[in-house]
């Protein structure tokens, strides 16, 4: 006969708001990481904001949903992701993932367009379209928030800290010089543009942390970022200064 293992089973218990008007996304992510560690989870919808109240006075806790294993509580999802080894970010920790982020689907993006266009991802036009369409998804992400990004700007930038207007203008001199340069027109507006901002970004960033030795936040990718201020924004600064001086030599015929 084969042997019982109900015993062996792994067994949670989940109580998650399920309303009419809010349908729990932590909860729904408790759920389905706990099924996805192969346990059976006996849900338990918690249907109204009085029995919420009720539940969370009885468990002594402040915030659903909760998670029991064992009989044990082992908490909201963060905890339950502790408690299954994986990593949780705190809220003020520095990341690189937006910048991966945007750098990534620019470059897929540049050699996309290079091998529609010339058949090749291997050309000079993709590499030009790399630097460009990331100048233009960060110029995006400063433009969500200018407020914001504004106020995290003055925190380091030279000319910002003179002229405060100057952290409202650079999103949109950054987008400008991006969207031309990808359309490979008007170089004599793009060029200086991006010679401008970057290189007084790559002055400003050098001096906040290499000379300065202060620990900062990016604003290279908006307002209330968690990217740390450094190579990320200096390697932005340079490409543009790179651009723009590779722009305008090709416009004069040098290369």
């Amino acid at each position: 006969m084969p042997k019982d293992t109900a015993s062996h089973e792994k067994k949670a218990v989940l109580y998650r708001m399920v309303m009419a008007d809010h349908l729990c996304p932590y909860g729904l992510k408790s759920k389905d990481l706990l099924e996805r560690k192969g346990y059976e989870v006996e849900d338990h919808h918690l249907t109204s904001r009085e029995e919420t109240d009720a539940f969370k006075k009885k468990h002594a806790v402040e915030t659903t949903p909760q998670t029991f294993i064992d009989g044990e509580r082992i908490g909201g999802y963060d905890a339950l992701r502790q408690h299954f080894g994986q990593e949780v970010r705190g809220a003020d920790e520095t990341t690189y993932q937006p910048v991966i982020a945007i750098f990534a689907v620019a470059l897929l993006m540049a050699l996309g367009l290079s091998w529609a266009f010339f058949g090749s991802i291997l050309t000079i036009r993709a590499f030009e379209w790399f630097i460009a369409i990331s100048m233009c998804f960060l110029a995006v992400q400063k433009l969500k928030d200018v407020e914001a990004f504004s106020t995290m700007f003055l925190n380091y930038d030279l000319l910002a800290q003179q002229w405060v207007r100057y952290g409202y203008v650079y999103p949109f001199g950054e987008a400008l010089a991006g969207v031309l340069m990808v359309a490979g027109a008007l170089v004599w507006v793009s060029a200086p543009i991006a010679l401008f901002i970057g290189t007084i970004g790559a002055v400003s960033v050098f001096k906040a942390v290499y000379i300065d030795k202060r620990e900062l936040k990016c604003a290279c990718v908006g307002g209330g970022s968690n990217v740390p201020l450094g190579f990320v924004s200096l390697t932005e600064n340079l490409m543009m200064i790179f651009m723009g001086l590779w722009m305008l030599t090709r416009a004069l015929g040098w290369i």
